[in-house]
């Protein structure tokens, strides 16, 4: 059972999930089967969910059938019959909570069965929530559009003569549209910059045009901040529309949930580490300002949890600009909301980061050796920042066997485009370092010239440095 997707399910519930749960399955509404009500209540019971004996199928089955022998399709059966009683408890938990869409469902019930009083309660009573909730994001203009849509249905219905709201439906529709058709357009050119593939963003030019020529639907927030940002992704050199794109940010933020306002913020994020990577160095302040701002407001955080990747990008934003006392501060505030299986490896890590650029080696090595990482690049940043301690240490024994070891984790390990020929180029280059003549003032420049036009290379600054000092 412990693989089954109702364990899983399950296991993810909070005590007020379950609380809800065991009166969804008791209920007679919902479940008429004892047998199900017994395996929810097994289940639940202690610390079964995470106890592999007691998951098994046969002690399972003696728990909610004494008195029988274990039967494998009838206990597949009562698994079958609890989870759908599950998936029906979140599917109805999850309509619910977008009260706007319940009052036009409840409305569309009414209109069917020719309730017009109880469907103009549920109509007003839609329009009251939808316009005092805090949000003007494209979900506000979809509920809008099935909100003028169903009082169109009902009207439609009156008669020839009854004026119809068929431009209010027609307004919402095309702005809800527009809100979704660009921020679903902003998200797939991040997702092809990252994966090298590519998409059709049909439409785009035309709607991109349209909008440039009615500008009263750029005062509409979940258009203006989607069309900026798109502009932006699309010609990273004009950063006019990224300083637009801030201003919406600041100006209208709050009229965006937070999980949607994370992916703004890292979108944005993406289009200034872009701009950095261009050359843009006034980038890098920008992209740690908004890393500060999202974490000030709690934006990155979901369900109370940081992302990894986030907390790295944060540290790395703090430690381009040598912030030490913020990404200290950082570490220390911020540790707990990873998730716990990852605590410990990236707090090490990014502490060893921390200590590597403050040039406290004998703290970064002690950090790097008590730390073992699932993850390959967080494996191949740690030996690279560790490279360089040795190099800059004069460690060159332990300088070449790291080098080796780690041309044998890369043949090793899966490692595969940019981020193969990246650490295969560091590697290749530091041996060059080693074996240079100093003060020849000829080989320096050569490997120099090299060095300045291979890519990818991530540490061509600091190898350069290297070079100078000779």
């Amino acid at each position: 059972m412990e693989k089954s997707h109702l364990i899983h399910i399950l296991r993810v519930l909070d005590k007020k999930e379950v609380k809800e749960l065991r009166k969804w399955v008791s209920s007679p509404a919902h479940n008429l089967r004892q047998d199900v009500v017994d395996l929810f209540e097994y289940l639940v019971a202690g610390q079964h969910l995470h106890s592999e004996n007691h998951l098994e199928k046969e002690r399972a089955f003696q728990a909610i059938y004494p008195k029988k022998t274990f039967n494998d399709a009838e206990m597949r059966q009562v698994m079958h019959f609890l989870l759908k009683a599950v998936e029906n408890f979140l599917v109805y938990n999850e309509l619910l909570k977008d009260e706007v869409r319940t009052q036009t469902m409840l409305a569309k019930v009414y209109r069917k069965r020719q309730l017009p009083k109880q469907f103009q309660k549920a109509i007003e009573t839609g329009r009251e929530i939808q316009q005092t909730q805090p949000y003007r994001n494209h979900q506000y203009f979809e509920n809008e559009y099935f909100l003028q849509f169903e009082q169109y249905t009902y009207l439609s219905g009156l008669g020839r003569n009854t004026p119809l709201n068929l431009q209010e439906v027609s307004d919402a529709n095309d702005v809800a549209f527009l809100a979704n058709k660009l921020q679903l357009s902003c998200i797939m050119l991040s997702h092809q910059a990252v994966f090298k593939t590519t998409y059709r963003l049909q439409m785009l030019d035309e709607l991109l045009t349209y909008l440039e020529s009615h500008q009263h639907l750029m005062k509409i927030a979940a258009i203006a901040i989607y069309y900026h940002q798109f502009k932006a992704m699309k010609n990273p050199s004009d950063e006019s529309h990224y300083g637009l794109l801030k201003r919406e940010i600041f100006d209208n933020g709050h009229l965006f949930p937070n999980e949607e306002m994370r992916v703004i913020y890292l979108l944005t994020i993406n289009y200034c580490i872009g701009r950095i990577n261009a050359g843009a160095s006034n980038f890098v302040r920008e992209s740690f300002d908004l890393y500060k701002q999202g974490l000030e407001k709690k934006i990155f955080l979901e369900n109370g949890v940081l992302s990894r990747f986030t907390f790295n990008n944060a540290v790395t934003s703090g430690l381009n600009l040598k912030e030490f006392d913020w990404v200290e501060n950082f570490i220390k505030n911020y540790s707990s909301h990873l998730d716990e299986k990852y605590q410990e490896s990236f707090v090490h890590f990014n502490l060893a980061r921390l200590f590597f650029e403050k040039k406290s080696y004998d703290k970064a090595m002690k950090l790097f050796a008590q730390s073992d990482y699932d993850d390959f690049l967080m494996t191949l940043n740690a030996r690279t920042m560790l490279l360089k301690m040795y190099y800059e240490l004069d460690e060159f024994n332990a300088l070449d066997s790291l080098l080796g070891s780690m041309n044998t984790y890369l043949q090793r390990k899966k490692v595969m485009g940019y981020h193969k020929d990246n650490y295969k180029n560091i590697i290749q280059y530091t041996k060059k370092l080693l074996k240079l003549t100093h003060y020849d003032k000829t080989q320096i420049q050569k490997l120099k010239q090299e060095i300045e036009t291979t890519n990818p290379l991530t540490e061509r600054k600091w190898l350069l440095a290297q070079l100078d000092k000779m």
